[in-house]
């Protein structure tokens, strides 16, 4: 699972636990060492028609700041 970025693990993994069906969750979780909310997400997105933006890993604005913003605003 180290190949795959977040987004791809949380597919694979929600993807995983519908297939194992009731108690795909516990399983997948005990298998890959996952949280169970990473899991519930992979299996949320799963279920979306298209994915919110095929080119971004997270989402927009995630991250820590840049260091010249911080210390251009706090100076």
């Amino acid at each position: 699972m180290r190949e795959f970025d977040e987004r791809s693990r949380r597919l694979f993994a929600g993807v995983l636990a519908r297939q194992l069906g009731r108690g795909g969750i516990q399983r997948v979780l005990e298998i890959t060492g996952l949280t169970r909310v990473t899991i519930r997400r992979g299996l949320d997105e799963c279920q979306q028609a298209q994915p919110s933006d095929p080119g971004r890993v997270r989402c927009a604005g995630g991250g820590r700041k840049r260091v010249e913003k911080k210390v251009l605003a706090s100076g």
